[in-house]
């Protein structure tokens, strides 16, 4: 009798959902291997191209010899770059021992799970939030407990939850802003409403996961490492994927306490090591170089942004608020469960995604993986013309649900 050899596997591993975005992008490219048209709008992944400079500089680094094994924590280099961005950019003050590179924002989170978390510890995610906190925590070890701000109040956190869900087993609070997967975007103001909450437990640390700082639309990104009474428990993210058009070079860094930072650097020194040599050169002169092809790219969301709000706005049924950075937008489709085609009934996000990819070709993302079962992430990194069309297609699709 054949074994199903899935058995053996830990238990850990067993629990640990897959990625909702990379499935759905799975399943998109399976229905184009089909045949069929397919938009893809699920990843979070830039359509634009890494600027020519960045790309150059690697091409240098590699004639010069950067083929080699890197220091765990990156190159010096790069740490020195990050620190003059800090200071440039978010007012924080760091030293190159408080900066850990590694291989992607995403690898960055879980050095800082694994370095703090121990069996029981809660973690409170501010919800809506990323896909894989929630993963990240519960391999550590953590306990996630979700405190949820609804679309009502742009999908963003009041002090008075974040008070009430603090108790004597937390002891982390992770957050996004600009927000994936809402474009939420917390105001200095709102950081410092937070920040008098968590100044009340020495034991408690931020992860600020600001990836999508450079994607920004108030004219003006707040760091919640820069409240004074924090600056010793906030651990700032950031990385070089969605601001620089880099996903594919793996690149993050941290910025935070520097006996947190060393242990991160003791997690990802037994795991991967430094990241790629080369990349990393090409990083510290993306930090350090003119941001004009960034600052086009934020226009160019900008203006998407505008247009997806002005075709979904068309759309019957669906509640849609204004985000204000990163590129997603994140409509409550809510008032469409209990309908169906004939065939299939929506009773949840995930089937709203699955309906919208079988019967308009659009690959979208139930907003039950990021916490919030009422919504639909839409990406809009992608052209004008994809947008309108996607749109459209959504609208006639969602029309057919009786």
């Amino acid at each position: 009798m054949a074994v199903d050899k899935k058995q053996y596997l830990s238990k850990k591993l067993q629990a640990m959902k897959e990625s909702a975005t990379l499935a759905m992008a799975q399943k998109a490219r399976e229905l184009r291997s089909q045949g069929h048209d397919v938009i893809p709008l699920s990843l979070g992944e830039p359509d634009f191209d890494t600027p020519d400079h960045i790309k150059e500089a690697a091409k240098k680094a590699l004639d010069d010899g950067y083929t080699k094994y890197t220091p765990v924590a990156g190159l010096m280099e790069l740490r020195e770059a990050i620190v003059e961005k800090f200071k440039r950019d978010n007012n924080l003050v760091y030293t190159p021992k408080q900066i850990a590179v590694s291989n992607g924002a995403k690898q960055s989170i879980a050095n800082i799970c694994l370095a703090l978390l121990d069996q029981g510890d809660e973690v409170i995610i501010l919800t809506p939030y990323w896909v894989s906190y929630n993963a990240i925590v519960k391999f550590a070890g953590g306990t996630p407990v979700a405190v949820k701000g609804k679309i009502d109040q742009d999908f963003k956190v009041t002090p008075e939850q974040l008070d009430a869900a603090i108790n004597s087993n937390t002891k982390m609070i992770i957050f996004s802003s600009p927000c994936n997967p809402t474009g939420s975007v917390y105001t200095m103001d709102e950081l410092e409403g937070l920040a008098k909450v968590i100044d009340k437990y020495d034991n408690l640390f931020v992860v600020a996961d600001e990836i999508y700082e450079h994607i920004n639309f108030t004219g003006k990104h707040a760091s919640i490492g820069t409240i004074e009474c924090l600056k010793d428990q906030v651990i700032t993210v950031n990385g070089m994927s969605k601001g620089f058009a880099m996903t594919g070079w793996r690149l993050g860094y941290i910025g935070g306490p520097e006996w947190l930072v060393a242990a991160c650097n003791k997690v990802q020194g037994q795991f991967t090591s430094g990241a790629t040599a080369f990349g990393q050169m090409a990083a510290a002169v993306a930090l350090s170089s003119d941001m004009k092809p960034t600052e086009e790219m934020a226009k160019n969301y900008l203006r998407r942004k505008k247009l997806i709000q002005e075709h979904l706005g068309k759309i019957p049924g669906l509640k849609i608020n204004n985000p204000q950075g990163a590129f997603y937008i994140f409509p409550d489709i809510s008032s469409y469960f209990g309908k169906s085609n004939g065939k299939l009934t929506i009773n949840n996000s995930n089937d709203m995604a699955e309906y919208i990819l079988m019967s308009a070709h659009v690959a979208v993302v139930g907003g039950g993986a990021f916490g919030e079962d009422d919504c639909i992430r839409i990406s809009y990194a992608t052209s004008d013309d994809k947008l309108i069309e996607a749109c459209e297609r959504i609208k006639k699709a969602l029309a057919l649900l009786q």
